[in-house]
């Protein structure tokens, strides 16, 4: 930029986005001091480089806030994880999904990690129950990514957030009502009607 760029010549552009062309590298440096701009290199691979009038600064500052906008649109999903006992109380259960329905409305997936020790790996069904119990609880707001299974002891399950939202859900899972029977058209209608009179004399 400005007085660092080196080569004898560059291609010019000006502040209003015009190909000026070819000129000496002294030349475009005036040019853009007495604008109140900066001359910047913005092909540097090119022969000669492409350099363009700018204000160096706001430009700068514009890109900075693209940035900041692009990063709060484009927030990632975390893994969160719940643990669990075979023979966890309700009141904890409970506790437990409230906190799991917090990570997945922020647009979190959700691992819930179930430790079984010593005589609890008899009770292997239990735990499914409870986790079954889980997945018909958080249906409304998440879908299935990863099924309840066994890990040496431990039984996980990963949910993650369902953008359908309830009643789009409770729509697309409502039977789709019978059609009524088409109406017979008035010259049919007539026709039958006459036919009937008919066989009637």
């Amino acid at each position: 930029m400005n007085d660092y760029i080196r080569t004898p010549t560059v291609f010019l552009v000006d502040e209003d986005n015009e190909k000026i062309g070819v000129v000496n590298t002294d030349v475009a440096k005036n040019r853009a001091r007495d604008a109140g701009l900066d001359l910047v290199e913005v092909a540097p691979q090119a022969q000669p480089p492409v350099c363009r009038i700018m204000d160096y600064g706001k430009w700068k500052y514009q890109q900075s806030k693209k940035e900041q906008k692009a990063k709060s649109h484009s927030k990632t999903s975390e893994l969160k994880e719940v643990r669990l006992r075979p023979k966890i109380d309700p009141h904890d259960l409970g506790i437990k999904t409230n906190k799991a329905t917090e990570f997945l409305k922020e647009g979190n997936k959700v691992q819930f990690t179930m430790l079984f020790r010593g005589r609890e790996m008899a009770h292997q069904d239990l735990g499914m129950r409870t986790m079954q119990g889980i997945i018909d609880l958080l249906a409304p707001i998440s879908k299935m990514e990863t099924p309840p299974r066994m890990a040496g002891r431990r039984m996980t399950m990963i949910l993650a957030p369902d953008k359908v939202t309830p009643a789009e859900k409770r729509k697309a899972d409502k039977p789709a009502a019978p059609k009524p029977a088409p109406k017979p058209a008035p010259v049919a209608a007539a026709a039958a009607e006459a036919q009937s009179q008919n066989e009637q004399a």
